[in-house]
């Protein structure tokens, strides 16, 4: 009988409201598969709350980018880079359907308990950012995720019963506490053995890390 190789973890330190996290993350998958690692790398997820004071309810995308960035016009040419460099990995961005900039904490509670059960959260991960960015709904609405999660093949009434509870608060909480510990001041953030990744890089980048770390 085989022996199954053991499996070496990639942290990645992300936010929902992040679009460079959602782009990383594309080139992670891409660079995985193309220097044919995917079946010996495990990604494990660390919250990272980029708005860590928003609201529960979220607040008005328009008034919230303007005041941090100065003003609507330059939220939008943001936007609007962030959209081409999407589109040139295959991934969708319309930010005229996003009305909410979420609270993103019970999306990371969600990702938290799936990884606690030892569930591949990837999946999960991918189907929020795209519900978020491509499809502008508010993922900071406890049904919305219950939606999301319905889709993806989690229980919808476990998961509704687990978002209006507080479990996974404070450990959510402690690992992004951890991660600033860490000097993590931005995400994405990749740590692949004892090699780290800052910001979206590009697929070739992310795949002589993994090369390296190999033949160390």
């Amino acid at each position: 009988m085989k022996r199954q190789a053991s499996l070496t973890d990639i942290q990645v330190t992300y936010d929902f409201i992040c679009p460079w996290c959602w782009i990383g993350g594309e080139n992670l998958d891409r660079a995985l598969a193309v220097t044919g690692l995917s079946a010996t790398r495990r990604i494990t997820y660390v919250p990272y709350q980029l708005n860590p004071n928003m609201p529960a309810q979220g607040m008005d995308r328009k008034t919230y980018r303007s005041g941090k960035f100065g003003s609507w016009a330059r939220s939008q040419a943001m936007d609007a880079q962030v959209t081409q460099a999407g589109r040139a990995v295959g991934l969708v961005f319309d930010y005229e359907r996003a009305e909410k900039t979420p609270n993103t904490l019970a999306a990371h509670r969600l990702i938290w308990r799936q990884q606690q059960i030892g569930t591949d959260a990837s999946g999960l991960v991918k189907a929020i950012f795209k519900a978020y960015f491509a499809e502008g709904r508010d993922i900071g609405d406890v049904d919305v995720l219950v939606d999301i999660a319905g889709e993806n093949g989690l229980d919808r009434d476990l998961t509704l019963s687990f978002l209006k509870s507080s479990e996974g608060i404070s450990e959510v909480l402690a690992l992004e506490a951890a991660a600033k510990a860490r000097d993590v001041h931005s995400v994405p953030h990749l740590r692949m053995g004892s090699d780290v990744i800052s910001g979206a890089q590009p697929v070739d980048v992310i795949s002589q890390s993994l090369l390296a770390g190999e033949r160390s």
